[in-house]
């Protein structure tokens, strides 16, 4: 994709996206993507070879293979938002190989999705593109609707399908928080001694994380901090909502505030909110790939493209984006995630 298409389709966004300088956070402080990733962050770590080796299947698969960069397909929507509801769009996904057929024909890095899809599959794909495991969920069958994140698997269940990563969610600040904490922290702990990659989606949720109109679940100082807490608990990558607003902690009223987290830290612009999540992951040695968020229809290629622009230009890692692929039609998926991985292999689209 040209740096023209780019720029058409982030419209009347392009100046501010494209041209914007990062004043708050300086991009020479921050370890920003590149082929020697692995070498320069985890060779020091505590990480043993085989993570290493996990880490370099997922850096080194489909187009962005070398370039420091991921574009993952993920599609656990089956079990959190229903089978139905996911895939009548498309029924087709249905079917978990043509999710795998997806993923390998997008050039992704990964595939991420469930215990059951990728046991079906594993004989015939593990050694064709690399497999992360999703193992918790939200159930969303329990009426009324709760919102909890419980195990659907083991991590060894997962290190015998192949996998070269296992994925888990955090609902950080809802009352269940603190044992997904644990139970994760935990997963993590025997997935890096079994030589698999770890992924946390780092999500907010509470009920009262909404006030006056405005949903600070997306909001930059509470998404940082959930990302501070998931590089804490030792995720390799860490996957996050693109935020939208900031000042949760000051407009809710609790955590701990300094007035430089907002006037030095961070600014209106998206890609300098953003920044501030990555600041987060130790300042990008942990790599953020954002969310690429639900299906808004004709808009898709725009929205995906926009956000890979401000991840990429904020100095995150990736994006993982499944909805905007998966409901629609093949074809059409596969071009949207090309587009996204355009974006990454840009040479014109630089770090802020």
């Amino acid at each position: 994709m040209s740096t023209n298409k780019i720029e058409q389709l982030l419209g009347k966004e392009a100046e501010n996206l494209l041209n914007h300088e990062c004043k708050t956070i300086s991009k020479d402080q921050l370890y920003l993507p590149g082929p020697n990733s692995i070498d320069e962050i985890f060779a020091y770590s505590n990480r043993n070879p085989q993570v290493m080796r996990s880490l370099a299947s997922l850096y080194n698969t489909g187009r962005l293979a070398g370039t420091g960069y991921v574009s993952i397909l993920p599609v656990d929507q089956g079990i959190e938002h229903t089978a139905g509801a996911s895939f009548a769009p498309n029924p087709a996904y249905f079917d978990p190989e043509n999710i795998i057929k997806l993923a390998i024909e997008g050039g992704c890095n990964a595939v991420a999705t469930t215990f059951g899809n990728l046991a079906l599959m594993s004989r015939k794909y593990a050694h064709k593109i690399p497999f992360v495991v999703k193992i918790n969920h939200n159930e969303l069958m329990t009426y009324p609707n709760k919102y909890d994140q419980i195990m659907f698997g083991t991590v060894e269940e997962a290190w015998n399908l192949g996998a070269a990563a296992v994925g888990a969610t955090i609902y950080f600040g809802s009352p269940e928080s603190n044992r997904q904490i644990v139970e994760v922290a935990a997963a993590f702990e025997r997935a890096h001694e079994l030589g698999l990659a770890t992924i946390l989606w780092c999500y907010t949720r509470n009920n009262d994380f909404k006030k006056d109109g405005t949903d600070y679940h997306v909001a930059a100082d509470l998404t940082g901090q959930a990302n501070h807490l998931g590089v804490t608990i030792q995720a390799d990558i860490i996957k996050q909502k693109l935020p939208e607003t900031n000042g949760g902690f000051k407009e809710i009223g609790f955590g701990k505030t300094h007035k430089g987290m907002y006037d030095k830290l961070s600014s209106d612009n998206p890609i300098d909110l953003t920044r501030y999540q990555v600041a987060n992951c130790y300042m990008g040695k942990i790599g953020l790939i954002n969310s690429g968020g639900a299906s808004a229809g004709e808009s898709d290629l725009q929205d995906a493209v926009r956000t890979a622009v401000v991840n990429k230009r904020a100095g995150g890692m990736g994006l993982i984006s499944g909805r905007k692929a998966f409901q629609r039609p093949m074809k059409e998926g596969v071009e949207l995630l090309n587009a996204i991985q355009d974006v990454y292999l840009s040479q014109e689209v630089t770090i802020a």
